[in-house]
């Protein structure tokens, strides 16, 4: 099954969100799940898509012509996709998820976060939805919504259509509880 991990793609962040992209890329792998992302090779965005790689998972890279154009592309890809712009970018991805998963970032991972978040709480999809944010970067936003809440802006349904962790293992675990089709068995992560 493919998760689909928006990160950041700055290269100004601290080093401890590559290494988070790393351990993430690396359990994705030993999990045996393929990987969805943004498609470059720049910062968490590609330092996830090289970690699953290496632990001999599969990637799909879909990026728009434009970041192509500018040589960020992830050309070691299993897959790279390239599409016309930033919307048709989501919407593929979106088709090739079984699930999503949401480290630190920037206005874009943002965007892909609301959208999928939105999806969901409309009942247009039922994959799990998981922010692991171990340095507390989303804290105002979960502050944020639960304002628009209490303010009759959103509905109580927006609580259960996300979940939030801290860490690598629980953010599988969650994922993998929402989707049962998303579990390795045993024999898959090499356990007796």
């Amino acid at each position: 099954m493919f998760v689909c991990v928006f990160c950041s793609s700055s290269q100004k962040i601290d080093p401890k969100y590559l290494d988070l992209a790393r351990e993430v890329g690396a359990e994705l792998a030993r999990r045996g799940h393929g990987l969805v992302s943004g498609g470059a090779i720049v910062s968490c965005m590609g330092e996830v898509a090289r970690a699953v790689r290496d632990g001999g998972g599969h990637t799909v890279g879909v990026i728009p012509q434009a970041l192509v154009d500018i040589e960020i592309a992830d050309t070691d890809s299993g897959e790279l996709i390239v599409t016309a712009d930033m919307r048709e970018r989501k919407g593929v991805m979106d088709a090739r998820s079984d699930a999503f998963l949401v480290l630190p970032g920037g206005i874009g991972t943002l965007e892909e976060l609301f959208e999928i978040w939105t999806s969901r709480v409309l009942g247009l999809h039922e994959r799990p939805l998981v922010v692991l944010d171990p340095w507390g970067l989303y804290a105002p936003l979960r502050e944020l919504v639960e304002g628009m809440y209490d303010q009759g802006f959103t509905r109580a349904n927006v609580f259960d259509a996300i979940s939030w962790t801290t860490t690598v293992e629980e953010a599988f675990e969650l994922l993998e509880k929402a989707a049962p089709h998303l579990r390795p068995t045993a024999e898959e992560l090499g356990e007796p």
